[in-house]
């Protein structure tokens, strides 16, 4: 039986570190391409400018591209990036070409497989992968472009899903063997694009490993929408990713110390591409061949590395430098860690079996505080947003949502009052927990937070087929869960009743919706819940306590 891609690049990954490719947009460059180049003969009369539509390329200059890839691999990739980082409908309108946008990624797929398949060819003992590349627009969910209106947004989750939908099909028909996520700033972007990766994927029958990558931005090790590289990881773990890492921003001296954290928190292999250090006062990248890769073997010497290669300013002399450097190295061995529920705002919450109760601020509850409902009604969102920020500032350690009002439109309250939250890092540092009867509105919520937050809550009350659609799209959106005893009888009322919802409910989560999803779960994982589960509906009503985190579908690990 052959192996498939998956058991390959895992087996691989076990043996050494595997290389990725470097910069593209540096070997174009290199090119010296002028305005003709770029437009070919196919749009030599097209309407505005094309030079700098390094995607454009693989359509008008289709050898450059291909050369560029042989040069990689030349050099020792073991994985080539497909030239789409721009590729998204959202990217391409910038020159009014998002209808070209699938084609460009099949082709770009297409490239990448065949120089892979050539170089596979001569050396079937080292074969090549082709990492199918979902950059992150140009736009973000997470922030807006207007500085006197916070709560605005110039794209939403929705058209994000639609664009990375559209980009993924054509990567996979085009032969990608791994879908890459990278140079993320901003996390519900990322989350955006995962939700639309794992939607083809379904739609398509097959899945392929994902990669993840992020860019911290500066010296302070956060992502542009503000997340810690910790707070980073819990958002996206989710989709049980090949790798997780960082690329782009920062050279490797100053990128170490967060490859060294994401070595030792994440459960799955690591990977890395830096730039050639910082830029110049002209823009160009000075970290010679051999200065990155004595750095870069550093960390493979340190047990940080699963998968390394180069961003900015790299070459194909520093790949051959890196693939050097680190062929005898063992990779990172990955960790045994421990179960928990690992939630995040801007700054990671980790809940373990030994953690005291959690403080829940409830004041943001328009069922709860007359104050923050009055505000809400009026439309007083300054006011509303100071209520959120003395909640963290008195010690909650995630804070409660709610709309549901007869007066309000909760939908549209919810977006907009999360939406705002986003701009104010005092309060969106610590993890949302949506609060919603009404599953519309806490999806709205859902795509309007970066971190991994909480939904309050689900239930059977509906019956098993809307409580495990339900679960399936949470554990898509990456969030945990409270789950509710109740079922369509009715609220539970003795333990007897407690019991038996409880345990039914664990057994459809644990049982259909996991093993649908091929998750592995542990009972370590919630049979110490059932207890607290059971008494769910007293607990609930102290405000300032958390009765239960499951994970759910996405349990405590």
């Amino acid at each position: 039986m052959a192996v498939s891609v998956k058991e390959n690049i895992k087996n691989l990954l076990a043996q050494r570190i595997l290389i990725i490719d470097g910069g593209m947009g540096t070997m174009i460059q290199g090119y010296k391409l002028q305005e003709e180049d770029y437009r070919g003969e196919r749009f030599s009369d097209w309407h505005c400018d094309l030079k700098g539509n390094n995607d454009l390329l693989v359509l008008t200059q289709p050898e450059l591209i291909k050369e560029i890839h042989g040069a990689y691999l030349e050099a020792g990739a073991d994985i080539l990036e497909t030239n789409t980082f721009n590729a998204t409908t959202i990217a391409m309108a910038d020159y009014d070409m998002q209808s070209l946008s699938a084609e460009i990624n099949f082709e770009a797929a297409k490239l990448a497989r065949e120089a892979a398949d050539e170089w596979t060819a001569k050396n079937p003992e080292k074969p090549r992968f082709v990492a199918g590349v979902l950059g992150p627009t140009n736009r973000t969910c997470s922030i807006s472009p207007d500085v006197n209106d916070p709560g605005y947004r110039n794209v939403t989750f929705d058209k994000l899903v639609e664009a990375y939908s559209e980009s993924t099909r054509a990567l996979m028909e085009g032969g990608s063997d791994i879908i890459l996520i990278e140079t993320i700033f901003d996390t519900l972007n990322a989350k955006a694009c995962a939700f639309a990766v794992e939607l083809v994927f379904e739609e398509k029958g097959v899945s392929l490993p994902v990669m993840i990558s992020g860019t911290i931005t500066d010296a302070s090790g956060r992502t542009l929408s503000g997340q810690t590289t910790e707070a980073f990881y819990n958002s996206l773990r989710h989709i049980k990713p090949v790798s997780f890492g960082l690329n782009c921003a920062l050279g490797p001296d100053e990128l170490r110390q967060y490859v060294e954290e994401l070595s030792r928190i994440s459960e799955c292999h690591v990977s890395a591409h830096p730039n050639a250090g910082l830029p110049n006062a002209f823009g160009e990248y000075d970290l010679s061949p051999e200065d990155m890769a004595a750095e870069i073997g550093e960390w493979a010497q340190s047990g940080f590395l699963n998968m390394v290669g180069g961003c900015c300013g790299t070459t194909p002399e520093h790949i051959r430098e890196i693939a050097r450097v680190t062929v005898s190295v063992k990779p990172r061995v990955l960790p045994d860690i421990n179960v928990a529920c690992r939630l995040s705002g801007l700054e990671p919450l980790t809940i373990e079996k030994d953690s005291l109760f959690i403080n829940v601020g409830e004041r943001t509850n328009v069922t709860g505080s007359a104050k923050f409902k009055r505000l809400i009604v009026e439309e007083n969102y300054d006011e509303a947003l100071e209520v959120a920020r003395q909640q963290v500032e008195s010690g909650a350690q995630i804070i409660d949502i709610n709309m549901d009002e007869g007066m309000l439109d909760a939908k549209a309250a919810m977006v907009r009052f999360l939406n705002l939250i986003a701009s104010e890092p005092e309060i969106s540092r610590v993890p949302i927990m949506i609060d919603s009867s009404k599953w519309d509105v806490i999806e709205a919520g859902l795509q309007c937070i970066q971190g991994k937050g909480i939904v309050n809550s689900i239930s059977l009350k509906e019956g098993k087929e809307a409580f495990i659609h339900h679960a399936k799209l949470l554990r898509r959106y990456g969030a945990a869960v409270i789950v509710m005893a109740f079922d369509e009888v009715g609220q539970a009322d003795t333990q007897e009743r407690k019991t038996e919802i409880c345990t039914n409910a664990y057994r459809i989560l644990v049982d259909e919706v996991a093993t649908r999803r091929k998750i592995s779960f542990s009972t370590r994982t919630f049979l110490p819940l059932l207890p607290v589960l059971m008494s769910t509906i007293t607990m609930l009503s102290i405000s300032s306590r958390l009765s239960v985190i499951s994970s759910g579908i996405c349990p405590m690990r």
